[in-house]
């Protein structure tokens, strides 16, 4: 599966962006999906993921309450609502896709599929 993430952009702190990414293939729907971050100087780090079916949810502590994940599977596409946004949220956000087995994972080496970054950028 192939995937593209797009969305982010300048807020200032408090705002909210969405962040989009679509999916090629016909077997998005057999994917969990994920959505992970980098800020500059630092590792790649989790942020949100959910069920192939879209029947569960995990956060990072960071973003819980204030991010959102979701997805619609006649769209290929999942989305993560970004809200209450802080400077601390500025980084590049990737999504991911792995497959749907076991629990969900906030380990970026469980994920089989990588799309490109979507850099967000939030000024205080």
């Amino acid at each position: 599966v192939q995937l593209q993430a797009f969305g982010g952009g300048l807020v200032q702190a408090g705002g909210s962006l969405r962040l989009s990414c679509a999916a090629s293939g016909r077997t998005f729907s057999s994917y969990d999906m994920g959505w992970f971050r980098q800020a500059p100087g630092k590792e790649r780090e989790f942020v949100a993921a959910i069920r192939w079916s879209g029947s569960s949810t995990y956060y990072a502590d960071s973003v819980k309450g204030r991010f959102t994940i979701s997805r619609d599977n006649a769209k290929n596409t999942v989305y993560l609502q970004m809200n209450s946004l802080k400077p601390e949220d500025t980084a590049v956000y990737y999504c991911a896709a792995r497959f749907g087995t076991g629990g969900l994972s906030g380990r970026q080496y469980d994920y089989n599929f990588w799309g490109q970054g979507t850099e967000v950028t939030v000024s205080s």
